[in-house]
């Protein structure tokens, strides 16, 4: 037994570990131990005392969230088995032409808690839970069993996810080995460069993989706008694709500068592409070109239920814009990362939008996040990517 430490559920209160959701909250817990401390191990019990699962403690509204739902007796084989399975699924993926991907996806790999990300040989480890944060030395271990030499560097990304009361004493940091950013990699052949260290989230948004992808089956011969665009993901595809013109647009000079290195890292200074510092809702009231495909990816607008409203009036406004603005039969990829935000609201909202602009729409693509980000499907929570293609008529 890994610890002697325990919860004990409130009778009726155990279903939903039943049916393998990863989360205990606060208000299910009959009694726990005295000791228990933020990170902790701890086992979680039914009224009867039958084992439910074993997981990490956090004093919050999720109390427990569950890493094994059968007993442990070896939290190095436990750490060694969940990397082999989820390598187990990457490695069946079709990434052709591509080496980065994420490796540990959270409650959809069974790792409530935890990020891997991996561009070619090196691994960005981002633990959003103290307990993860503290198991950090076992998992480099057992990343290291299972990759061996194919690892270069392991850095460390925790400080900016995890909770303020304790991440004070954290630092972000190479584990194992060094690499001098920004870092090339390469997905479906397109070239990006990656700086784990200062840029945001792990260094780049890998889940878009399969959207940007889709977006190049339409961008040969178009006039584009991509707003919210970062370095500049969906600009790279669309120019690759042969796109008539391209406009990435982000409020960061920052992320600008990122669209400009990733532009001449391709060797695309000779297509039509424009990259401006601007807030999207202003440029989309002001500006008056026409454009084939609008892109908005904009930043997780709801980061709790208690922001659910206000967010679906942020997103309404700026899809309401895109669409009365767009040439006819125009489309638009439009998309929210609010984990919070169902896909039903999202679809419900973009509803009220086409109505509001008084204008036809077609839904022909509905998208999500790239399969190296699976979903748990007990745990709807991990769905947290909704996108749709829209054709404004």
């Amino acid at each position: 037994m890994i610890t002697n430490e325990s919860i004990t559920l409130k009778r009726g209160k155990d279903a939903p570990v039943r049916r393998f959701h990863p989360w205990i909250f606060s208000g299910a817990i009959h009694q726990q131990s005295g000791k228990l401390q933020d990170g902790d191990w701890v086992n979680v019990l039914s009224a009867e005392g039958d084992f439910l699962g074993l997981g990490h403690f956090y004093l919050g509204s999720i109390s427990v969230k569950i890493v094994s739902f059968t007993p442990v007796k070896d939290l190095m084989d436990l750490w060694e088995e969940k990397i082999k399975k989820a390598w187990d699924l990457r490695q069946k993926l079709d990434l052709k032409d591509t080496n980065a991907y994420r490796l540990i996806h959270g409650e959809g790999d069974g790792c409530p808690g935890l990020i891997i990300d991996v561009y070619k040989d090196i691994f960005v480890f981002q633990a959003h839970s103290i307990g993860m944060y503290q198991n950090k030395e076992s998992i480099i271990e057992a990343l290291k069993k299972v990759f061996g030499k194919k690892i270069k560097a392991i850095y460390d990304k925790s400080k900016e996810t995890l909770p303020t009361n304790f991440a004070h004493q954290c630092q972000n940091g190479y584990l194992f080995g060094s690499a001098d950013v920004p870092y090339e990699i390469k997905e479906n052949g397109v070239k990006f460069s990656v700086n784990w260290v200062t840029g945001q989230k792990t260094g780049f948004f890998l889940d878009q993989r399969d959207n940007r992808a889709l977006l190049s089956q339409y961008a040969k011969g178009m006039h584009i706008l991509n707003t919210f665009c970062y370095s500049g993901g969906f600009s790279l595809y669309a120019l690759e694709a042969g796109a008539s013109s391209v406009i990435s647009l982000d409020a960061s000079s920052k992320a600008i500068d990122l669209v400009n290195q990733n532009i001449a890292l391709n060797k695309f200074e000779n297509k039509t592409h424009q990259a401006i510092v601007g807030e999207t809702l202003p440029y989309l009231r002001n500006n008056q070109d026409e454009f084939d495909i609008i892109i908005l990816d904009p930043p997780a607008f709801a980061k709790s239920v208690n922001t659910k409203h206000k967010a679906l009036q942020g997103y309404q406004k700026i899809n309401q814009l895109a669409i009365q603005q767009i040439k006819k039969n125009g489309l638009i990829f439009t998309y929210s990362c609010s984990q919070v935000i169902s896909r039903e609201l999202f679809l419900n909202m973009l509803v009220a939008a086409g109505i509001a602009a008084g204008r036809e729409i077609q839904l022909i693509h509905q998208m999500t996040q790239a399969p190296d980000h699976p979903i748990n499907l007990f745990h709807p929570e991990s769905h947290y990517l909704k996108g749709f293609v829209l054709r404004v008529l």
